[in-house]
This record gives structure tokens, C-alpha cells and sequence, in this order.
């Protein structure tokens, strides 16, 4: 099990368009389990509309676990991700 810190950089914070870009990179991965703790909720990070029910605005810190199978390797692309705004 990896696990590493990040910031939600985007405006609108994580809406559906970014859910949906993880949501999707993370089902890619299905050997990996990938799960989110941000604002008090862990969840896991295959279905967008559980990763918004975290309310992620900018500036929140989450916490992203992975564990399985490339695990670091997933890590690596899902907090890039974040790093990246998800290209928005």
C-alpha cells in the first residue's frame, strides 16, 4: 500500500468532468484499489458521483491510497492528475 498527499488545484474544485477522468483512469487499474480521504469521507475512487460526494473545492488536501498491483505506478498517474487540474 502507497499513499501520498495532494491539493485540488482546479476552480471549480472536483466536479463531474474530473470525476469522470479519475473515476475512468482508476477503473483502467482494475487490480489496484484506489480510495480517496478527503473532508472527513473516505471513498473509493471508481464511480464519479461518490468522488464528488467529497465536495473537494480548491485547495483541499486529499489523501490518495492505493494498494495492489502497480500500485505505485497509479499513484504516480492519479496525483498527477491532481497536480495537473485534470487538464482544465
Amino acid at each position: 500500500m502507497v499513499t501520498k498527499k495532494v491539493t485540488v488545484v482546479n476552480e471549480q474544485g472536483i466536479h463531474m468532468r474530473p470525476a469522470g477522468i479519475l473515476a475512468k483512469a482508476v477503473k483502467a487499474q482494475p487490480d489496484c484499489e484506489v480510495t480517496l480521504n478527503a473532508n472527513g469521507k473516505t471513498i473509493k475512487a471508481k464511480a464519479p458521483m461518490q468522488i464528488m460526494s467529497a465536495c473537494m473545492k480548491k485547495g483541499c488536501e486529499v489523501e490518495i491510497i492505493c494498494d495492489g498491483a502497480d500500485e505505485q505506478a497509479v499513484l504516480n498517474e492519479i496525483a498527477e492528475m491532481f497536480d495537473n487540474g485534470f487538464g482544465e
